[in-house]
């Protein structure tokens, strides 16, 4: 049976990409941004895509396109610039809100699961009524929740990228997560595969028989000249962040020209000239392609070397400007991740054949243990649900 999904704030499409390779059909995508649908669009040619405010957009409507089809699973991922840890972490941003057009979404079409995806943030402390609001509305629906973060690298994502991962359903069995697969770069635990790295990425690109698209190495090349000559001087993994790397690795004539002391904690917030290492998974790929630089080449990398990283499929293309194709990847949830995450879910909707299991989801009420359990990458959720929390009751 194919279990049919709605994918809400779908952006390029990684969600669904990876919800579609482990046998799941894709009935609509709905995103604000144009370039970023025409991308799902072209990857998801049996999908009804919707360019639209998702405020506009109509449930009833949607239940006519597609005919009344079930819903078995809403997923999607709300922005979430207010919560990031590298943006401006502003509570009020108005985007935080949006979660509340998918809880209408949910309670339109009533989906056996519902999956949302966020940046790490969304646990900070300062956070802590939007998240119980966010487990209070979906409790109030009749759905049991848990959240997690996971680190993409565990499931064959050649890049370290760390997203919380909200499931919850309505069919009273257990949520459940993909264990991890893959070893950290420096682990030793033979049990699991080495790590997907920046090379692998970069082989499988020159290995690719048919046509690549997204992969003009010309459009990838540095125009500013202070740039160029200083990120020659930069080796394979290394980057300028203190001052300690700027005399080690650029001559006196190219260092900045500023008193490192003047600086907020005498480091740059982020690293410049960031070459990545092709022996490890790359740091978090974002929005901007001026974050990181080629391995061993003087240039930036190209989108379909960025996307790589993210583990989209190389025949996977995308439509747009540089810019924008850079964004579309920067926000995207990686492919492979999400396919581990489908496979769980058809194991839950297989599951509510079988005898009901008691709940134990963690609820809005420990927001505490939410947030403990949440960062512990190494062990599968359920070890922690045997054992008794006390219950936290955080000030509104």
């Amino acid at each position: 049976m194919k279990y049919n999904f709605i994918d809400l704030f779908c952006g390029a499409g990684g969600m669904s990409a990876g919800f579609i390779k482990a046998g799941m059909n894709c009935l609509v995508g709905i995103d604000f941004n144009k370039p970023s649908i025409e991308t799902f669009k072209k990857n998801h040619k049996n999908a009804l895509a919707i360019h639209d405010d998702i405020k506009k957009v109509s449930v009833e409507e949607i239940k006519k396109k597609i005919k009344n089809k079930k819903v078995h699973i809403i997923c999607g991922g709300p922005p979430c610039q207010g919560f990031s840890t590298i943006g401006t972490n502003n509570v009020k941003d108005s985007r935080n809100h949006l979660f509340l057009d998918f809880v209408r979404f949910v309670k339109g079409f009533k989906p056996e699961i519902v999956v949302m995806e966020n940046v790490t943030g969304l646990l900070a402390i300062k956070n802590n009524n939007t998240l119980k609001s966010i487990f209070r509305c979906f409790e109030t629906l009749g759905y049991r929740l848990d959240i997690k973060v996971l680190s993409s690298n565990h499931y064959g994502v050649p890049q370290i990228r760390r997203r919380v991962i909200l499931i919850g359903n309505r069919i009273n069995v257990n949520n459940r997560y993909p264990i991890k697969k893959f070893r950290n770069a420096d682990e030793k635990d033979l049990k699991l595969a080495k790590s997907i790295t920046v090379g692998d990425a970069l082989k499988a690109i020159n290995n690719f028989k048919k046509k690549l698209t997204n992969h003009d190495i010309d459009k990838a090349q540095i125009s500013n000249l202070l740039d160029l000559n200083r990120i020659r001087f930069i080796p394979e993994g290394k980057f300028i962040r203190y001052e300690k790397d700027e005399k080690k690795y650029l001559p006196k004539k190219l260092w900045y020209k500023h008193d490192w002391n003047k600086i907020d904690e005498k480091r740059f917030r982020e690293a410049k000239y960031h070459r990545l290492d092709r022996s490890k998974p790359s740091p978090t790929i974002v929005t901007s392609r001026t974050m990181y630089y080629h391995p061993t080449e003087d240039r930036y990398l190209t989108t379909r070397e960025a996307a790589s990283l993210q583990s989209f499929p190389l025949d996977f293309q995308f439509c747009g400007n540089i810019t924008s194709q850079w964004t579309q990847i920067g926000n995207a949830v990686p492919f492979r991740m999400a396919f581990e995450i489908a496979k769980c879910l058809k194991e839950m909707l297989k599951d509510k054949k079988k005898i009901k299991n008691k709940d134990n989801s963690l609820g809005s009420n420990n927001i505490e243990t939410v947030r403990s359990l949440a960062f512990n990458y190494e062990k599968d959720i359920y070890l922690f649900k045997e054992k008794k929390f006390k219950q936290l009751e955080l000030p509104i």
